[in-house]
């Protein structure tokens, strides 16, 4: 039985599976976007987003266990430096897997991966709406016209009628087929 085994050995020996995910966090960081199939992105989300936690805090030893796993200099520079900087705030989950069409050679389901801070399709009007957010409670004791408050600057069901328009007659039914005269009245 393999319970609690959470790792999707992806069909590859390990030390050929762990050099894959240093490989495909390392392109990750760089591109910020990769496409790949949907098993192996789900492999390198739970790799890549502890490493990415790790770089919010630089330390010799944060950079020493990070490069552990990436194997890489140039990776590992633009992580603590650019990378860190946009995920400081966020609280975890820096990456969004899209599904794609199934590939056409062997009907594999296909996935891009992308870190989300680095999207500017969904982060583009984010940003200010962010800062801006504030709690909304519902029945603030503010009234509107639906409440009825006559207390509300914009008036509710008791609110005076204007007078200053006169009203439109509304034709009846039954002579709806004859059009009225200019003096007559309904």
């Amino acid at each position: 039985m393999r319970h609690g085994k959470k790792v999707n050995h992806l069909g590859r020996t390990d030390s050929h599976r762990k050099a894959m995910l240093a490989n495909m966090a390392s392109s990750l960081i760089l591109h910020k976007r990769i496409t790949t199939t949907l098993a192996k992105a789900k492999a390198l989300r739970m790799y890549v987003e502890p490493l990415l936690t790790k770089s919010k805090n630089d330390t010799t030893h944060s950079r020493r266990t990070v490069f552990s796993y990436l194997k890489d200099k140039e990776t590992l520079t633009i992580l603590f430096r650019e990378v860190a900087e946009k995920i400081a705030t966020r609280p975890g989950g820096y990456t969004r897997i899209v599904k794609m069409e199934n590939r056409l050679g062997d009907n594999a389901e296909m996935a891009i991966i992308e870190l989300v801070d680095y999207n500017t399709v969904y982060t583009k009007g984010n940003a200010a709406a962010t800062e801006k957010k504030s709690t909304r409670r519902r029945g603030s004791g503010r009234g509107n016209k639906a409440d009825g408050n006559v207390n509300s600057p914009e008036g509710g069901i008791d609110s005076p009628v204007d007078q200053s328009t006169p009203a439109t007659p509304i034709p009846d039914p039954s002579s709806a087929g004859e059009p009225l005269a200019p003096d007559e009245e309904l």
